[in-house]
């Protein structure tokens, strides 16, 4: 009999494409009927051959433009426009092809997939009516907080009825080197054309960073200012070779800049700061339908070289500077349209209310699409944050279904579900990302459906190695034990033929998957997964932890559950170079608290001789302070208040000075110095004599009060350390943004008794507001 592969048994590559991407009836047919005639797989069965897999393309929605009108000046006149201004839907052309599709958000990568709509929904529009003739009462729910979240229209693809706001804030144009600072080539200074100029200064700005040592961004760096000196008419010199090439003049330059900033006065510190703001005021706000709503990302990226995370194969190219003409604005239909910078268009603008980005361009670097969205505190992005976290609570009405047919499919005849199965089963266990193919050109970088020959190893009877560069680069290493049919699965997904190089899950991708899952639940994807488990895990961790103990100790145990959901996600850092220098000074806070508490106890020790007979160890000092370290710290705390109050005098006087007063003598700051001086002479005197000074009216039962209190700063400190060393090669704050449900911390906050503002930022409390209101001490996921 002949043995007949089913489409589905075919590995993607190798499947037919059809016009509209769907599978045809007959198609549907045959899959059925062959089926039964199809051979058992068994885990001797040789594999087809790999290729590449196929691209699929995305149909997308492009709107129709509006002639360009006046630049709105102020908020005044941002305030005017009307709530209830009617906007036209966006009409498909077939025209701008990526513009809509913001399937790749390159600036808010976990936002909500309602973010990115790849193609419209039809929903019940509701516009949500504004007297525009009350000025005073529209004024006033500006300046108020927008409770989206008790409102019972939030549900829709329609982001906005109305949206007005002044585009977007270009960097400045490029201010050339002083005419002695020179690039030079063969020792021979370099007169460059300004084009080439500044792509040198980015260069020479980071000449002593780690960056500009690798060869890989020297190389790519290289080849970009080679063609933008072809491009610009080039030098006198010929520049042939990097290694001929001396920048070190230009990193003299911005070195002694960087030092005048460090440097500067508050003065003019305040007017630089002022100067900023009065620029960044026009851009940082936004109507949307009548409510004054903060803008995110409003500026626009400037040109530098690309530094990319990890081992990236771009690294040191040079970011081009973005201008007008590759802009697209999104804005209501009916308002002002911003004005680009003179002597330059808009590439497009648009009025598009399905989205929720404000404007948009590509980036030379990957032909990423760039957003400028709302901030993470505006409704938009609540409501998205909010559908997140209910799409993944709504997941546990249906994972035990879920885990139950991927479970049985782990031995179906049909290798396709087989491989669906097994990576449904590391996509949900292990906490994979989906992953999709990658071009030569991109960081190879890989997820479940992604994973190569190379990035799996077998250790018996059922413990998996994987090895492999995750998102942004960051190592994906675990030895994890794994279900026995899962590893026979993955033992025969890389049976020969298949070698280095080849796909372990060939008749899977990420779009063939969420397919299947959406016949679970509307909207799942293998994304929510990921949300799902580092939630669920979060909760679970958090009932592991007892109500007592300090405030810092719930902190610290809190942190710990936080750590064990980054580690699932695999959300890892490099430990900084200043984490052995940040450890090394709460060290010697301890020890310093330690001397102090030792020196009380001295004073209790004079004031009541008998506690020192009846309890000798404790009047000794820590192990950790032997007279060196005693010596050491005590200069320390010497030369700290000396810094303290020359600082003090040189901010008094620079206030002075901006206030045209007359400025504070020397002398001043010698009197000041001579409380300093006084308490020097004391610590010595005491290292001498081994007796405190005592002041009046101390008592034994102050000085006991004193140091119990020292005792409770030893333990936070202590913990403090812990925590720091726990999570240095941790990054806590991922898994907190974008995958545990804020809810959670607000219901360890308020049953736990812990502040909200230890928990949260106050970036993170704005941006969960609708979290901290509508979540109690009972809230669960």
């Amino acid at each position: 009999m002949t043995n007949v592969l089913s489409d589905e048994d075919v590995p993607l590559s190798q499947r037919k494409a059809t016009a509209t991407g769907k599978i045809s009836e007959t198609a549907k047919k045959r899959k059925r009927v062959t089926v039964k005639n199809e051979r058992s797989i068994s885990d001797s069965d040789d594999q087809i051959p790999l290729k590449k897999k196929r691209a699929t393309k995305t149909a997308v929605v492009a709107t129709k433009t509006q002639p360009s009108g006046k630049k709105i000046k102020t908020e005044e006149k941002l305030s005017k426009s009307p709530a209830s201004a009617k906007t036209s839907p966006a009409k498909a052309n077939g025209k701008s092809k990526k513009v809509n599709n913001v399937a790749k958000q390159t600036t808010e990568p976990d936002s909500d997939i309602d973010e990115k709509p790849l193609a419209k929904r039809k929903v019940k529009k509701t516009v949500s009516k504004t007297d525009g003739d009350d000025t005073s009462t529209q004024e006033k729910e500006e300046e108020e907080l927008y409770k989206w979240w008790e409102s019972e229209s939030n549900d829709g693809s329609v982001k906005w009825n109305s949206l007005v706001h002044n585009g977007v804030l270009f960097p400045p144009p490029y201010e050339p080197l002083p005419a002695h600072v020179k690039l030079k080539y063969k020792g021979v200074p370099v007169v460059l054309p300004l084009e080439a100029e500044e792509v040198a200064g980015f260069f020479g700005a980071m000449l002593e960073t780690d960056h500009a040592k690798n060869e890989v961004f020297q190389s790519n760096f290289f080849d970009d200012f080679k063609e933008v000196l072809n491009k610009c008419g080039g030098s006198h010199l010929k520049i042939e070779k990097f290694e001929h090439c001396d920048f070190t003049d230009i990193f003299n330059h911005y070195e002694e800049k960087r030092l005048q900033k460090k440097v500067m006065s508050t003065a003019e510190k305040k007017r630089v700061k002022d100067e900023k703001d009065k620029l960044e005021e026009n851009y940082k706000v936004c109507y949307l339908d009548g409510r004054k709503e903060l803008v995110g990302n409003f500026r626009i990226e400037p040109p530098g070289l690309f530094r990319g995370r990890g081992s990236h194969p771009k690294t040191g190219k040079l970011k081009e500077r973005v201008m007008p003409e590759q802009v697209t604005i999104n804005i209501g239909s009916n308002t002002p349209i911003p004005q680009p910078p003179d002597g330059h268009d808009w590439a497009e603008v648009k009025h598009d209310n399905t989205v929720s980005w404000l404007a948009t361009w590509k980036e030379n670097i990957n032909g990423a699409q760039k957003y400028v969205f709302l901030a993470a505190n505006s409704s938009l992005k609540g409501m998205s944050d909010y559908k997140k976290f209910e799409k993944a609570r709504e997941l546990k009405h249906h994972i035990t279904r879920i885990r139950k047919d991927y479970t049985k499919e782990l031995k179906d005849e049909l290798m396709a579900n087989r491989q669906r199965a097994t990576a449904m089963y590391l996509i949900d266990v292990l906490a994979l990302r989906a992953g999709g193919e990658k071009g030569e050109d991109e960081a190879d970088t890989v997820g479940c459906c992604s994973l190569r020959y190379e990035h799996v190893s077998f250790k018996p009877p059922n413990t998996v190695v994987f090895d492999f560069l995750g998102k942004d680069s960051i190592r994906f290493y675990q030895e994890v034990e794994i279900d026995p049919q899962v590893y026979k699965n993955l033992k025969l997904f890389k049976k020969a033929p298949k070698k280095i190089g080849d796909q372990l899950f060939d008749r899977l991708d990420p779009p063939t998957l969420n397919r299947h899952l959406q016949n679970y639940m509307p909207g799942l994807t293998a994304k929510v997964f990921r949300t799902y488990n580092a939630s669920k895990t979060m909760q679970d961790q958090l009932a592991k932890i007892e109500n007592k103990g300090t405030v810092n100790e719930k902190y610290v145990a809190y942190n710990a559950a936080n750590r064990t959901v980054a580690i699932l996600c695999n959300h890892q850092r490099t430990v900084s170079k200043a984490h052995e220098q940040s450890v090394g000074k709460i060290e010697d806070k301890i020890l310093e608290i330690k001397l102090q508490r030792y020196r009380l106890k001295i004073m209790v020790a004079q004031l009541d001789p008998k506690m020192k007979k009846s309890d000798p160890e404790y009047f000794q000092p820590d192990p950790e302070l032997d007279d060196a370290t005693m010596g050491r710290l005590i200069d320390q705390i010497i030369q700290r208040e000396k810094d303290k109050v020359t600082k003090k005098f040189q901010k008094e006087n620079e206030k002075r000075a901006a206030e045209k007063e007359e400025a504070l003598s020397e002398s001043e700051l010698k009197t000041r110095m001579k409380v300093v001086e006084t308490l020097e002479a004391e610590y010595k005197k005491e290292r001498k004599t081994g007796k405190a000074e005592i002041k009046n009216g101390m008592t034994v039962e102050k000085v006991q009060a004193q140091i119990e209190k020292l005792n409770e700063r030893i333990v936070n400190t202590t913990l403090q350390l812990k925590d720091k060393e726990d999570n240095s090669t941790v990054a806590l704050t991922t898994s907190k943004i974008n995958y545990i449900d804020p809810r959670l911390t607000v219901m360890f906050s308020k049953r736990y008794n812990v502040p909200i503002e230890k928990l949260f930022s106050k970036t993170l409390r704005e941006k969960f507001k609708w979290a901290i209101e509508s979540a109690d001490e009972n809230w669960t996921f």
